[in-house]
C-alpha cells in the first residue's frame, strides 16, 4: 500500500496546504516522488524516532500537517512517550503512517512486526487508527486524516485483492451476506477467508471493521448477530486490546444474547521460527489449512 499512499500524499498536497512530510531515514524506491513533491517540507529525521514525532509536535503546534513515515514499531512503540505527552495530550493533527502492521515485514524477524500497534495506539487520547483493507481504501484514508483536526494512525500493509465488489472506505462494510456464523475481521488478513473452499465460505457472512475506535455496532450487523448467535473475529494483531476485545465489549452493550464467540489473532511465534508474512499467518491459524481447520471447528 505504499505506493498507493504516496500517490495519494502527492495528489493532495497539491490542494492541502501547511503539509510537512517526516520519514524515519526510509524511502528509497518509494518516497522519491514524495520527497520531489514536497521539497524543503520532506524532511528525512534519520534513525530518531523520538526526536521526529517531538518535532511534528512543534510544528503541529505552529499550524502545519505533519506526516511521520516509518515501518509501524518505529513510528508507534519506539516513540510511544512522545505520541502520548507531546502529540495527543495536545491534540495535535500528526499524522502517523506505519508500513508493515502485523507480519509485514516477515523474515526481518520481531524487531520489524507490529503486533500491537492498533491496541497501542487505539488507547492514546484523540487517536483515531486506519486500517485500509486493499489500494482504493489509502486515498480516502488520507483524505479523511486530512480533514481530522485530530492526531491519527494509518496502518499500511499488503493491499488485499478479492473477486468480489467492495464497497467504498468506512468504518463498517459488509463484504459477504449469508451464513450461519459472522466473521468480523480487519486489514487485509481478512482476504484469506475467500480462499476457502465454497463450502466453507458459503457458511459465512463476512464484516470488515476499518478505523478505531468502535464507538456503535450497524443495526444490520446487531440484526444479524441476534439471529446467527456465532461470531468469529480475525485479525492480524494481538487478540489483547483491539478488534476480539473491542467487540466483545460492543456484543454485551448491545444484547446481542448467548452469543458464541471464538477469535482468530496473532498469538506471537509459537515455534520461535521466523518467516515470511505468509507463513507466520499459517503459523497462527490465519492462512491456508490452519484457518480452514479452525473455522471448521467453530462452525461445528
Amino acid at each position: 500500500m505504499r505506493v498507493e499512499f504516496a500517490n495519494a500524499i502527492i495528489k493532495y498536497h497539491k490542494t492541502v496546504a501547511n503539509q510537512v512530510f517526516i520519514t524515519g531515514d526510509l524511502g528509497f524506491m518509494a518516497l522519491e516522488q514524495v520527497r520531489e513533491s514536497f521539497g524543503k517540507y520532506f524532511i528525512n529525521a534519520g534513525v530518531a524516532e523520538q526526536n521526529m514525532v517531538t518535532v511534528s509536535a512543534g510544528l503541529a503546534a505552529e499550524g502545519f500537517i505533519p506526516w511521520v513515515y516509518s515501518i509501524s514499531p518505529f513510528t508507534t512503540l519506539r516513540p510511544y512517550e512522545q505520541l502520548r505527552n507531546d502529540v495527543c495530550h495536545h491534540n495535535l493533527p500528526v499524522k502517523v503512517v506505519g508500513n508493515g502492521g502485523g507480519y509485514g515485514y516477515g523474515i526481518m524477524g520481531a524487531t520489524h512486526h507490529n503486533l500491537e500497534d492498533i491496541g497501542s495506539m487505539r488507547l492514546l487520547p484523540g487517536m483515531k487508527v486506519y486500517v485500509p483493507f486493499n489500494g482504493n481504501d489509502v486515498e480516502h484514508c488520507v483524505k479523511q486524516m486530512l480533514a481530522d483536526k485530530s492526531p491519527n494512525y494509518l496502518r499500511l500493509n499488503l493491499a488485499a485483492k478479492i473477486n468480489t465488489e467492495v464497497e467504498s472506505f468506512s468504518q463498517w462494510r459488509r463484504l459477504k451476506k449469508g451464513g450461519k456464523t459472522i466473521v468480523i475481521g480487519t486489514g487485509p488478513v481478512v482476504a484469506n477467508l475467500f480462499q476457502l473452499d465454497p463450502e466453507i465460505l458459503n457458511q459465512l457472512e463476512i464484516w470488515l471493521v476499518s478505523t478505531f475506535p468502535i464507538i456503535n455496532l450497524p443495526k444490520e450487523l446487531v440484526d444479524s448477530l441476534k439471529e446467527k448467535q456465532v461470531v468469529i473475529t480475525m485479525e492480524e494483531h494481538s487478540g489483547q486490546c483491539s478488534l476480539y476485545e473491542t467487540l466483545a465489549a460492543q456484543l454485551l452493550s448491545n444484547n446481542c444474547g448467548n452469543v458464541k464467540y471464538h477469535g482468530l489473532y496473532s498469538n506471537g511465534y509459537p515455534s520461535g521460527k521466523y518467516g515470511n508474512q505468509t507463513w507466520h499467518q499459517a503459523e497462527n491459524n490465519l492462512h491456508g489449512e490452519n484457518l480452514k481447520n479452525k473455522i471448521l471447528a467453530y462452525l461445528k
